[in-house]
């Protein structure tokens, strides 16, 4: 295996911030293409709501020139670009004068907790589904009753959340519809507030993970049904080795690599969240305030969480580049010239 050259990492990470300025440069724009503004349209609810408003135009051009948005669009970006880089996006503009980050930081937690469980369990029955799908030496039977578990797979995650919903909610009343916790339960390191946010998190848990891990598990079996014909694997079998060290070490091991590749993409949507899922089942995460963000056009709070996904995301691509090596020994850093 050839070393870890620092013309590589410089590479790699040259690559990261490019992914990173080019997905922020895309969260800059695309909002911005939606037609009106963050304060007409905060104007426009609270007219809805109250029934007049004094001086509407007024209070509008005023708030514009605050945030800055009747500045020209370059300038804009500038002032943007400054804000990444601090990752200070300032106050929110449909909720003022909350900063944007006192909104995102207390919905953080519940994605990542929500989010992190499911891609973990998804990702290791999925694989472990798929590897023994493809291994020849999987028994008959085995066989036969695997491919019951990719029934879910075309559903999406909100359809099947909603089936679970009605059935497990409405029906049995065993579990809770909507929320992070109960209401009357007190928030802290208490038994019953622990208790609570199991008891909402099983059904958008379960929605993620039984849709989700035939993915996983289809992608694993290509994959294993190619490393079956290596000659490395050939050779394991050949020597005698044990069908688990076979199956294991120079199966799954060599066969996993693109899945690690998508799983590390996927890390970002800790961050995002599901928006569907917690939409659905009102779970306080941040694809639950990203939703929010989006339909009252809060720049600053949409910027907030996609930047912070992007630099999850091509964060872990970046460490994922780092350690493929110990993962594949044929795999080497150096250059071939």
């Amino acid at each position: 295996m050839g070393g870890l050259t620092w013309n590589y990492i410089l590479k790699r990470f040259s690559m990261f911030l490019l992914t990173f300025w080019l997905g922020s440069s895309l969260i800059f724009i695309i909002p911005r293409l939606a037609p009106g503004d963050p304060v007409s349209a905060m104007v426009v609810r609270i007219v809805m709501r109250e029934g007049y408003m004094e001086n509407a135009q007024e209070i509008i051009e005023s708030w514009k020139e605050r945030f800055g948005l009747n500045d020209p669009m370059a300038v804009q970006y500038v002032k943007y670009l400054g804000n990444v880089v601090q990752f200070d996006f300032g106050f929110s503009l449909a909720r003022f004068p909350t900063d944007a980050w006192d909104i995102v930081l207390p919905a953080l937690p519940w994605s990542i907790g929500l989010l992190s469980v499911a891609s973990v369990i998804s990702f290791i029955i999925g694989n472990t589904i798929g590897a023994l799908m493809g291994w020849d030496k999987t028994p008959r039977w085995l066989k036969s009753i695997l491919p019951f578990s990719l029934t879910f797979t075309a559903i999406p995650y909100f359809m099947f959340g909603l089936l679970l919903i009605f059935i497990l909610a409405f029906k049995l009343h065993w579990l809770p519809a909507s929320g992070g916790y109960g209401r009357g339960v007190d928030p802290g390191w208490n038994w019953e507030f622990i208790k609570s946010i199991i008891r909402h998190g099983t059904l958008p848990l379960l929605s993620i993970i039984i849709t989700s891990s035939g993915g996983w598990a289809l992608g694993m079996r290509g994959l294993m049904i190619t490393a079956n014909s290596e000659d490395h694997f050939l050779l394991a079998q050949a020597k005698g080795l044990s069908p688990r060290r076979v199956f294991l070490r120079y199966g799954v091991r060599n066969a996993i690599m693109p899945s690690l590749t998508a799983f590390a993409l996927g890390l970002g949507g800790l961050v995002s969240g599901s928006t569907l899922v917690e939409f659905i089942f009102a779970y306080p995460g941040t694809g639950y305030t990203l939703f929010q963000a989006i339909q009252t056009q809060d720049y600053t709070v949409i910027e907030a969480v996609c930047n912070l996904m992007i630099l999850i995301t091509s964060g872990s691509v970046f460490f994922i580049d780092l350690l493929y090596p110990l993962l594949d020994p044929r795999i080497t850093f150096k250059s071939n010239k």
